[in-house]
């Protein structure tokens, strides 16, 4: 019976001392701790990267929205440009020259903007001149 019960001792001890080991030691706990902190890291780069896709989805819409919202605005000053001042110049009216009659009801026509020229003449400062002062 004696052995009995010294057989029953080691093995709650062996138990009591597995237990003691895994919960008493400390690299443990902190190995522990750390593949926590990695993980809820891990979770929150991956929410921080799907904002910024969503963000950037987003901004792209809007941009894209503006840009057919300025063409179809454009367009319309062109078409009550030609509609209303039909005898005005071409250089006088800055929106006669953009508008042909298939882009008037096209929303996806490309917008080309007029080059600015200066009316003197060349500056020469592309030339390396200096210009001369009166």
């Amino acid at each position: 019976m004696t052995w009995e019960y010294a057989l029953i001792g080691l093995v709650v001890g062996i138990i009591i001392g597995a237990v003691a080991v895994r919960f008493g030691n400390r690299k443990l706990r902190e190995q522990r701790h750390m593949q926590y902190e990695l993980e809820k890291t891990k979770a929150e780069l991956a929410d921080y990267r799907e904002e910024l896709t969503n963000h950037f989805a987003r901004s792209a819409e809007l941009l894209d929205n503006m840009a057919r919202d300025y063409r179809q605005l454009y367009q319309h000053m062109a078409k009550g440009s030609n509609d209303l001042l039909p005898n005005l110049p071409g250089e006088q009216n800055p929106f006669a020259w953009q508008l042909t009659g298939s882009e008037a009801d096209n929303d996806q026509a490309p917008v080309q903007m007029p080059r600015d020229y200066s009316d003197s003449g060349a500056s020469g400062l592309l030339r390396g001149e200096r210009p001369q002062r009166d």
